[in-house]
């Protein structure tokens, strides 16, 4: 198949297979005697697998790592699951940071009546560092 067809069947825009290939995550194609590249179902089954990894937050280096794992045979399923319980703990960190955020965002809010001066308003000096 040519990389419109990899693209529509993996879910992933032409310059992402291009970029992929580029970063190492997908193996350089081989080319057929137009000099088209061709793709086959292995590079369907790998662009997909990067596609959800980035979903569930991993980076391209940490998509990269996980790959070579694949690749490896009889690699042993540690190795995967360590790097799952990493990500896991990094983003309970993102999480609780947002969720102090948020919550201090809304008391700000919730301290602002909205009208007056903006001289008095809390979220404006707050931001200014002036009152918390």
């Amino acid at each position: 198949m040519n990389i419109g067809q990899l693209a529509r069947q993996a879910g992933v825009p032409i310059d992402t297979i291009r970029y992929y290939e580029r970063q190492g995550l997908l193996p350089e194609a081989r080319r057929g005697a137009n000099g088209y590249r061709q793709y086959g179902s292995d590079d369907i089954r790998r662009l997909r697998f990067v596609r959800r990894a980035k979903e569930l937050g991993f980076s391209l280096e940490e998509i990269g790592g996980l790959l070579a794992l694949s690749d490896a045979r009889g690699a042993d399923m540690a190795e995967v699951r360590r790097t799952a319980e990493e990500k896991l703990g990094l983003l309970q960190q993102r999480i609780d940071e947002l969720v102090r955020v948020r919550d201090a965002l809304r008391g700000l809010v919730q301290a602002c009546p909205g009208h007056g001066s903006l001289e008095d308003c809390p979220i404006m000096g707050a931001l200014a560092g002036e009152r918390a």
